[in-house]
């Protein structure tokens, strides 16, 4: 009986939990969007016409690409966190709430859990497409690196080019996504806070 009772999380714990995992995507977008922004700064430099040392250009490159891709990883990784506690938490709360005799504890309840559920269901949607576009991005980028460590020549470069111009392009889209889901997160902490913190 009493292991049973330990194995068992309250509705605290399980909102910690999403908190928890709101925090390290919040944190993560802080430092992806400047890194997306010296990745797609470096792959313009590599690009531009003319680019008098095309080796250095194309090192600082290559080390954004490392960079954003870990940061991708780490991102998917916390990503998934939001979408497992987030589950959990709105599933046994939905389970634990038919639990209640009086009528107006129930009505606060199902109201509660709807409000709260919407603002959640922002953050869960943002996440999920946002992670298909990051991870298409670094994709893009890391081959874009390999491409190049191949055919660094005018020749390669401009043939790449056009990918290049619409990865960037595709980067500042992203950012703006991420800021968007930033606040999102936001919004949803701010709901979810224990009184008085």
């Amino acid at each position: 009986m009493f292991a049973a009772a330990a194995c068992t999380t309250s509705g605290i714990e399980r909102s910690e939990d999403l908190q928890t995992a709101l925090r390290l995507v919040d944190s993560d977008i802080k430092i992806i969007v400047v890194q997306l922004e010296e990745t797609n700064a470096s792959l313009k430099e590599l690009i531009a016409p003319g680019q008098p040392d095309v080796r250095k250009a194309y090192d600082n490159f290559s080390e954004n690409s490392d960079k954003i891709e870990k940061m991708e990883n780490e991102f998917a990784k916390h990503s998934d966190m939001i979408n497992v506690s987030g589950s959990t938490y709105f599933s046994k709360w939905d389970n634990e709430n038919n639990k209640y005799e009086n009528p107006e504890i129930q009505k606060r309840s199902d109201e509660r859990r709807a409000e709260l559920g919407r603002i959640y269901d922002e953050v869960s949607k943002r996440t999920t497409g946002i992670k298909e576009s990051f991870h298409t991005y670094a994709s893009d980028v890391n081959e874009i690196q390999l491409f190049m460590s191949n055919d660094l020549t005018t020749n390669g470069i401009a043939s790449i080019t056009p990918l290049s111009n619409q990865t960037v392009r595709n980067g500042s889209h992203l950012k703006t996504e991420l800021l968007r889901l930033q606040a999102a997160i936001e919004r949803t902490r701010k709901e979810m806070a224990l009184a008085g913190i």
